[in-house]
């Protein structure tokens, strides 16, 4: 794999609240036209945006580019993974912080993805002009638009309310379409939904207009563009374009075999539409995804405070599911003998020890320095030390429950059970299509997509677009939740209906945003 070579088009910055803010560079010193006068250093343009999604952010722990965005925003915060007994960060995990628009967890993702924007905007607005063959202008401006489009998406799945709440008619986001950065008012969430439809439209129409496609994994390409149309179809309740982008997405990617999917997510393969790319030589050590979740990973994060799935979700999961041996399932026996947290230091310790002895880190002197607790996961493993390794963002089997889920929708149930089938079958060959239909199926088609896609950063994002309660029991409810820590139930109503507020540094220098 290539490492990353990029020119960093523009940079936001947050130190001031006057129009710094959103001061660029180095267009001041070059000017953007000079930076991106040939096809060639847009290319690398462009390739630095792939590389703005592995970069240490706001010299904060844990702003790590997407990494951050799957973990903290989708995974953590959601109904189905526990950080043990990670007390300390329990507001950011208990979404406690997201009215308060000065907290970096609030001003993070808006900060991030409108960098993104910003660099998008470059290429977009100046690569018609560039010396070079115009199919790789075609190309180049396609995967820019996917960019802007995708950022466009995910600011308002965190930003603006659910679309079933007001389906449109109601505050969406700052579309910043050019590149003076300059004072806009907020589009509705209606408006903010068709500029990415457009931003995407566009960018499929100039991939097929181009003899090119992507070289990696982790650049966009025209399978991305119809997979992120497929996401933000699904959240705007466009069911017969979500279903439609879906199977379109998944043309050419084969699941995941069994080995392939227990391999430990670090490592790119034809299943991965979409993902992030992180080199060893050019990695961000202590800061990247990995340091927070990855089972193996050596940093105190992991070791200390490992990722848990929950006791409700995996209860519910056969027994001749394969993919159950990624978790440290206990017996009765074992679990009794846990602390309130979870953790062993009895039997399930030492079974973990000699069953998942390659998915633990132990010292240079041969100790086990993981803690072990229940229901941990061995799904993410690094593929360098401390917590280095490349990661997914889409995969094909998000856009078969995607697919599934918009049948039913559309009264499609035959479809969605025969797609249901497809995702599991061969993960568990006991398994038989199901009969179910009505509420019965749909709740059958989440419950595999919740266990599925695990830790991948769509828990919180699903609850949220499906209007339902976080409920996190503890161990005397019947669940695996750290009691008076992380056993949180939340409301779709509450807490300003799970909507990020806008961050102070935007409405002091952007005046028109209120």
């Amino acid at each position: 794999m290539k490492k990353y070579i990029y020119v960093c088009i523009a940079a936001l910055g947050l130190s001031a609240c006057s129009s710094d803010y959103l001061e660029t560079a180095p267009e001041s010193e070059m000017g953007t036209p000079t930076v991106l006068s040939t096809t060639k250093n847009a290319e690398m343009a462009l390739n630095g945006i792939c590389k703005a999604m592995t970069t240490q952010y706001l010299k904060t722990q844990g702003c790590n580019g997407e990494g951050t965005i799957l973990n903290w925003y989708g995974t953590f915060t959601g109904n189905d993974a526990q950080k043990s007994n990670h007390s300390g960060w329990q507001n950011v995990w208990n979404s406690a912080y997201h009215l308060s628009n000065t907290r970096t967890y609030d001003v993070y993702p808006w900060y991030y993805y409108y960098k993104l924007v910003s660099n998008a905007n470059a290429i977009i607005n100046n690569i018609d002009n560039a010396e070079g063959d115009e199919s790789d202008k075609h190309f180049l401006k396609a995967q820019a638009l996917t960019f802007r489009a995708y950022s466009f998406f995910r600011l308002a799945q965190l930003y603006t309310n659910r679309w079933s709440d007001h389906h449109g008619d109601t505050d969406g986001i700052v579309l910043r379409l050019d590149e003076s950065l300059g004072e806009h008012a907020l589009s509705t969430q209606a408006e903010t939904y068709a500029q990415i439809y457009k931003d995407l439209d566009d960018a499929i129409a100039l991939y097929q207009q181009s003899e090119r496609v992507r070289d990696d994994f982790y650049q966009p390409g025209l399978d991305v563009a119809y997979a992120i149309y497929a996401k933000a179809a699904l959240t705007r309740e466009d069911w017969q374009n979500a279903a439609n982008y879906a199977a379109l997405a998944r043309q050419g990617h084969k699941l995941m075999t069994p080995d392939e999917y227990q391999d430990g997510f670090h490592t790119p393969n034809d299943e991965w539409i979409w993902g992030v790319y992180e080199d060893e030589q050019q990695n961000i050590s202590f800061y990247s995804f990995f340091a927070y979740i990855g089972a193996n990973s050596s940093t105190s994060n992991c070791r200390t405070y490992p990722v848990a799935i929950s006791k409700e979700l995996i209860d519910q999961i056969p027994a001749t599911d394969v993919r159950r041996s990624l978790y440290l399932v206990p017996t009765e026996a074992e679990y009794a003998e846990c602390n309130a947290a979870g953790r062993s230091t009895k039997s399930l310790y030492e079974r973990a020890k000699s069953e998942y002895a390659d998915r633990l880190y132990f010292d240079q002197s041969g100790k086990l320095t993981s803690l072990i607790y229940a229901y941990m996961q061995f799904k993410f493993l690094v593929d360098f030390y401390p917590g280095g390794g490349s990661f997914p963002i889409i995969r094909a089997a998000e856009m078969l429950y995607t697919e599934a889920e918009a049948d039913m929708h559309l009264g499609k149930e035959t479809e969605a059970q025969q797609l249901l089938f497809d995702a599991v079958k061969q993960y568990d060959a006991a398994y038989t299509k199901s009969t179910k239909t009505g509420d019965d199926l749909m709740t059958e088609i989440k419950l595999y997509r919740r266990f599925d896609l695990f830790a991948e950063g769509n828990d919180w994002f699903d609850y949220k677009r499906w209007g339902q309660p976080i409920v996190r029991k503890n161990r005397e409810q019947g669940g695996s939740f750290y009691k008076g820590v992380f056993d949180i139930t939340i409301q779709p109503e509450e807490t300003n209906a799970w909507t990020w507020v806008i961050p102070q540094k935007e409405t002091d220098y952007n005046k028109l945003v209120d």
